[in-house]
C-alpha cells in the first residue's frame, strides 16, 4: 500500500498556496484546511498492525493513509471520554514501568480509537499458583512472548488482572485513552481487553478479588464513554480472522468474552460463567 509522507503544505497546489498569501492569517488557515480535505491522499482501505492482525482504520486515519506503527488518531488529538451520566472510581493501576523490564526497548508509538464501545476478557493461560508479588514477572514473560515471539509492537492486553485483585497497565498509550490494542481478532478498535493472569476452564475457582477488580476497571472505563456494562453494542469486524468477515456488523455484550469474537476457548468456562455477575457488579458501580 502506498504511504502518504511530509506536510500538509507540500500536498497544496501552488496556485492555492498564491491565493493564501494574499488572504489575511485566520481566513487563510481556514482555507489551507478546507482545501487539504479535498486534496488530500483520499486513501480508503488503510490498515496498521494491532499485533494480531489488521485493524481496518477509519475517519482521520483513512484519509492520512496511516500505517505501520503509526496512531489511528494523534495522541494530541485523541479526546479523553468522560461522561457525566454514570461515572464510576478509577481504580488504582500500577503503571507498566513498574513491570517493564529494564532494556526492554522503546515505547511504541500508540494508536487510538475515537472511543470505547467493548471490554473483551481473556486469560492468559498460565499457572494459577504463583504469588501476587511475582504477577509482575508473568507479565513480563507475557510481554516478551509476544514481542519477540510474536513480533508485536507491545504486550496485547489494555490490562492484566492478578488473583489478589491488582490492576496493572499493558499497552502503553494511556490507560484513560482508547487505545487499540491486540488482543480480539478484527475487534481490537473501540474495545479494551483485560486479561486475567492465570486459566480459567472448567471447574477452576476464579477468585473473588480477581472479579470485583475486574468489574471496577469495566465500571470506570466503559463509564468514561457512557457504555451500561449489560448493554449490547454493535461492533464492526475489521478483517476476516475473526469469527465474522471484513464490514459485518455484529451484536456483542459490552463485556464479552474473548471467544465471542474469536474462535478461541479463551477465557476459560469458568471465567465465562462469571461473566454475567461482572457486568452486573460493574452496572451497581456506576450507580445504575
Amino acid at each position: 500500500m502506498r504511504v502518504f509522507r511530509g506536510s500538509s503544505a507540500a500536498r497544496v497546489p501552488v496556485a492555492v498556496r498564491a491565493v493564501l498569501g494574499c488572504v489575511p492569517g485566520a481566513a487563510a488557515v481556514a482555507l489551507l484546511l478546507l482545501c487539504a480535505w479535498f486534496v488530500g491522499p483520499g486513501v480508503s482501505g488503510a490498515s496498521v498492525r494491532a499485533g494480531d492482525g489488521a485493524v481496518a482504520l477509519a475517519g482521520l486515519g483513512e484519509r492520512a493513509g496511516v500505517t505501520g506503527r503509526h496512531s489511528v488518531m494523534p495522541a494530541a488529538a485523541a479526546p479523553v471520554r468522560r461522561e457525566a451520566d454514570h461515572p464510576a472510581a478509577r481504580p488504582r493501576v500500577v503503571p507498566r514501568s513498574e513491570w517493564l523490564a529494564d532494556g526492554a526497548g522503546e515505547t511504541p508509538p500508540a494508536r487510538y480509537a475515537g472511543r470505547v464501545q467493548a471490554v473483551f476478557i481473556h486469560h492468559t493461560d498460565t499457572p494459577n499458583s504463583y504469588d501476587c508479588a511475582d504477577a509482575a514477572r508473568t507479565i513480563r514473560y507475557l510481554h516478551t512472548g509476544q514481542t519477540e515471539g510474536r513480533q508485536w509492537d507491545d504486550i496485547g492486553y489494555n490490562f492484566l488482572v492478578d488473583r489478589c485483585g491488582t490492576v496493572y497497565e499493558g499497552r502503553a498509550g494511556g490507560i484513560e485513552r482508547a487505545v487499540v490494542g491486540a488482543h480480539t481478532q478484527g475487534y481490537n478498535k473501540g474495545s479494551v481487553g483485560i486479561a486475567a493472569i492465570g486459566t480459567f476452564t472448567e471447574g477452576t475457582p476464579v477468585p473473588q478479588a480477581m472479579t470485583d477488580a475486574m468489574a471496577g476497571l469495566i465500571a470506570w472505563k466503559l463509564g468514561l464513554s457512557g457504555v451500561d456494562p449489560r448493554s449490547t453494542v454493535r461492533l464492526v469486524s475489521t478483517n476476516s480472522l475473526s469469527r465474522y468477515p471484513a464490514g459485518a456488523v455484529e451484536a456483542f455484550k459490552a463485556v464479552s468474552g474473548h471467544r465471542d469474537g474469536y474462535t478461541t476457548s479463551c477465557p476459560g468456562a469458568a471465567l465465562t460463567a462469571a461473566l454475567p455477575a461482572i457486568r452486573e457488579k460493574a452496572a451497581q458501580l456506576q450507580g445504575r
